[in-house]
């Protein structure tokens, strides 16, 4: 299975994401990330969903959500568009540990959010294999908790998907 990113436009109502959830849930599609939040506009929220599948079901999995009376805009990025991910990491860092744990950091250009006695908490931003090249080098430190966002992308260039929403096309 290949992984696919779609950003849908969607008016931010109640149970807009629950109805788009449900669509990929009942074909069988792993939703592998999902981020929403609201655009520039309050009236319309942004979701960012990598699902896995294959080229036709994607295709009728869009014209689908196309169907959906909450859903203005539909489109597909590619690889080229701007994508990231947030990755919050409790690493143990005793006095021994943490100046080691803190050059990595900086290697990798995170930055340290919260610091115990016992413990640092890193917060790191870029792409997937970045993150888990990070997890790879801190993790014989000893990884205490670990939360991620999905994916957010948002397409290259001066052209918005919102505005061409709005305005129908």
């Amino acid at each position: 299975m290949s992984q696919h990113t779609l950003s849908v436009l969607v008016e931010n109502k109640p149970g807009v994401l629950a109805r788009i959830a449900g669509l990929f849930s009942r074909r069988g599609f792993n939703i592998h990330s999902l981020a929403v939040g609201e655009t520039e506009h309050p009236e319309i929220s942004r979701i960012t969903v990598v699902v896995d599948v294959e080229g036709l079901p994607l295709e009728q999995v869009t014209k689908q959500l196309n169907k959906l009376v909450e859903v203005l805009k539909v489109v597909e990025l590619d690889a080229t568009a701007v994508q990231r991910q947030v990755m919050l990491i409790k690493v143990r860092a005793d006095s021994a540990t943490r100046s080691q744990v803190l050059e990595l950091v900086q290697l990798f250009r995170a930055k340290v959010v919260d610091v115990a006695s016992e413990s640092v908490t890193i917060e790191a931003t870029g792409h997937a294999e970045k993150l888990e090249a990070l997890l790879g080098v801190l993790e014989p430190y000893g990884v205490r908790e670990l939360v991620q966002s999905g994916l957010v992308a948002i397409g290259r260039g001066p052209r918005s998907i919102t505005d061409r929403a709005l305005r129908g096309a």
